[in-house]
This record gives structure tokens, C-alpha cells and sequence, in this order.
């Protein structure tokens, strides 16, 4: 009897612990070769893809799980990288910088990773925030909350009155001298400060605000904020680390500055010139464009009050222009990485993006690449990330229709699961 019973539990266990799930899939975004599979059967194991068979196979295990997909089509998780999981702007933004506590951000933040893992984006890269995001994307790698996979830059990095300077129009008795550890830089010591510190506080990469931007409490939305030497120091203190370094970047000189400096990505990147496309063809230097951003503060700059009175004229102006500054570098062969800036609208439709890439040249397989296997290279998550294949992690997603025929079924992603986990069906 004893024998019968330790068997039993050895039965019992084993197939618990081998537990799979099958995905039946009509359609496969295959990312690597550029091309769509049909009738495929993905089957997981525990967080990994661990085979992927033709037609539709099920499971003699009647604890394996069967996912009907053959109505959809599936892909990888989408990669975003450029968002703020932190926040969503808000015409009580400014005045929030006062009101809110940490705890107030952490728990708004804990609704915006929920909703951007729903959106079909498993995997972001974090581009600036309070350093909360640094606990956030902790508490999802722990399991402890529902979210994407975050990489994150914890807070920017900018000079005195920069675009990333936090005390931007505060009254002069609260904005004090904010520094390195701050994220305020004026030196190329500074800079190497800055960065360490942020290694410090545990961020994964890098983001600097090489230029003004719209949404700060600043006149200038495009000048050049850094020197070329204080760019550099930053990046070869980054990649001693093992950091990529983003530059949020609107005007052309201080693109061209964060492009020779060594930076990974150029973020915007509205006001680029031919000089500047060519450049970052010779640095190997990708673009974000973040065209949703500018098309969203463009349209709500015409809300009276919505934004702070400095802010209107630069958002009136910079948006509009982004997607055809994205069409002019993609069609001169920049390399085109995918990021929507979430945060500065409404996080979760980030899908639109794509949208906007194919309406001004960009074939859908070619966004949904650059959403995909790119992000995953910039990331150095390439072996593991980004495409449907055995050995790699199992974020996957599904969406009603082909996208390839449909481009808008990429803002209703219908089926999301991560690490092996099934958040939507």
C-alpha cells in the first residue's frame, strides 16, 4: 500500500510539474523571416517556448492547457521603448509635483502597468520618472503586481533649467541647487556622478535630455542643453556599466551632439536635419520617433488650460512634426526602433503607433519588427525576447485580425500571455 501511494505521488507531481500549455494559432507572426505561418501549434513550459508544431496539436495530459487561437493571429509581446510608467499627464500634473507623495505615485503607477500589459506590450523601457519605477519594475519581476517587464532609466539626467531639471517653475524658495544625485548635471564630473548614481539606485539604462523639451516649464523647446564633452562623459561612464543610453533630443544641434557623444537611441528627434539623419546612419544610432506623443500634446494644446502657458506654443509646434520627420529618416535608412512615449497621453494606446509608422511608408511587418526583434537587440535581449521560437521566453500576444491586413487590430490586442502566465484571453 506504502508503495502504491508514494507511486501515486510521484505520478501526481510529475505531471503538475510538467504541466504545458498549448497554443493553437491560425496565424504566426514569424518576425525573424519577415513572414506569416499558418495552423501552428506553440507549446510552453513553464515561462519558455519549448516547441512549435504544424497543425493543431492538444495534449494527452489532461492537466495541460488548450488555448484556442485558431481565429487569431499571434505574435511576440510588443517591446515599447519609450514610456512613462509612473504617470499620465493631466492639466493637475504641475500642481501634483507638490500634492503627491510616493505612495500616491506608486499606487496610480500599479493601474498604468496593468493597462499597458493589456495592451499587448509585455516588455518597456522606463524613460524617466521619481525612481519609483526602479520599486515597480522590481514588484513585477517579483510577481507581487500585474505589469510589463521594465527596464528603466529610474530619473533623467539634465542640466540647471534643463528639460529634466525637476524644479523647473517652482517659486525660488522651493527650487534650491538640485545636483548630480538629483539628476542635474553641469560638468563632465557631474556627469559621471549622475550616471553612477543611477547605477546606484539600481536603473538599467540611461536617459538624458540632450535638448529642451515641450512639456517642461521652459521657454525653449529645442536649444542644446549639454556640451558634447558632458554627452560623452555620460555615455563612456554608461557603457562601463553596461547602460544604453537614450537622448531625448528635438533640436538639430543637440541631436547631432548626443549622436557624435555615443548615445544608443535619439528620442524625437523632431527638428533633424539631413546632416543629423546621416549621422546616426554613421553611429549606427536608432530612432525613436514617438509619434503618438506629438500628434496627442499637438491636439490638446489647443484645450484652453490644459497645459501650462509655456507649454502651448512648443507643443503647437514640435508635434505636428514628428511623423514626417519619422517618414524623411526611415525612407533615408535610419534605423527605426518602436517607442509611443505612454505617459505624456493616455497609457494603453500605444498600439496607435503603428498606425502612425505605416501612414507615412512603413510596411506593418517592418513596425511590427521594429516593436519585436529590434527593441529586443537594443535591449540585449535578443536570445530571448522578441520573436516565436523554442528556447525563448513565451510572451505572446494575439490580436482578432491579421495586421498585416488591418493595421488598427494592433490597438485591441485580444490575448496576452507573459513569462508563461495568461493575463487576457
Amino acid at each position: 500500500m506504502k508503495k502504491f501511494i508514494g507511486i501515486l505521488i510521484f505520478f501526481i507531481s510529475f505531471n503538475i510539474s510538467s504541466q504545458d500549455t498549448y497554443l493553437q494559432c491560425g496565424k504566426i507572426i514569424d518576425t525573424e523571416r519577415g513572414k506569416v505561418l499558418n495552423k501552428k501549434t506553440i507549446i510552453v513550459s513553464s515561462d519558455k517556448i519549448v516547441a512549435i508544431k504544424n497543425g493543431y496539436v492538444s495534449s494527452d495530459n489532461p492537466l495541460d492547457k488548450v488555448i484556442d487561437l485558431k481565429s487569431k493571429t499571434v505574435m511576440p509581446g510588443l517591446i515599447d521603448m519609450h514610456v512613462h510608467i509612473e504617470s499620465e499627464f493631466n492639466p493637475q500634473k504641475y500642481m501634483n509635483a507638490f500634492t503627491a507623495n510616493d505612495a500616491d505615485i506608486a499606487f496610480r503607477s500599479l493601474k498604468f502597468a496593468e493597462i499597458t500589459l493589456m495592451a499587448g506590450f509585455t516588455t518597456v523601457r522606463d524613460l524617466g520618472g521619481t525612481g519609483i519605477n526602479i520599486s515597480l519594475r522590481d514588484a513585477i519581476a517579483k510577481g507581487e503586481v500585474v505589469g510589463p517587464r521594465i527596464f528603466t532609466a529610474g530619473k533623467a539626467i539634465g542640466t540647471t533649467g534643463g528639460h529634466a531639471d525637476p524644479t523647473n517653475g517652482w517659486k525660488n524658495s522651493l527650487r534650491g541647487d538640485p545636483g548630480p544625485k538629483e539628476g542635474v548635471i553641469n560638468s563632465v564630473d557631474d556627469a559621471k556622478k549622475a550616471v553612477r548614481q543611477r547605477y546606484k539606485d539600481g536603473a538599467d539604462n540611461i536617459k538624458i535630455t540632450a535638448t529642451g523639451g515641450v512639456m517642461s516649464i521652459a521657454k525653449n523647446g529645442q536649444n542644446p542643453q549639454f556640451t558634447l564633452e558632458e554627452i560623452k562623459s555620460i555615455c563612456d561612464t554608461a557603457k562601463d556599466y553596461g547602460m544604453i543610453i537614450a537622448a531625448h533630443a528635438h533640436g538639430d544641434e543637440g541631436i547631432q551632439r548626443a549622436i557624435i557623444g555615443g548615445v544608443t537611441t535619439i528620442e524625437h528627434g523632431t527638428l533633424m536635419s539631413d546632416k543629423s539623419i546621416e549621422l546616426m546612419k554613421e553611429y549606427g544610432t536608432y530612432y525613436v520617433p514617438t509619434i503618438t506623443a506629438g500628434k496627442e500634446v499637438a491636439e490638446k494644446a489647443k484645450i484652453k488650460g490644459y497645459y501650462d502657458e509655456l507649454v502651448v506654443p512648443k507643443a503647437l509646434a514640435i508635434g505636428p512634426q514628428i511623423q514626417s520627420t519619422f517618414a524623411k529618416a526611415y525612407k533615408a535608412g535610419v534605423k527605426i526602433a518602436f517607442g509611443s512615449d505612454a505617459g505624456v497621453y493616455p497609457h494603453g494606446i500605444n498600439g496607435k503607433e503603428f498606425g502612425y509608422m505605416h501612414e507615412v511608408g512603413m510596411p506593418i511587418m517592418e513596425c511590427i519588427q521594429s516593436a519585436t526583434i529590434t527593441n529586443a537587440s537594443i535591449l540585449n535581449m535578443e536570445n530571448d525576447l522578441g520573436k516565436i521560437k523554442e528556447g525563448f521566453i513565451a510572451d505572446i500576444v494575439a490580436t482578432e485580425h491579421n495586421p498585416l491586413d488591418n493595421v488598427s487590430t494592433l490597438e485591441n490586442v485580444v490575448f496576452v500571455m507573459k513569462e508563461g502566465v495568461i493575463y487576457k484571453n
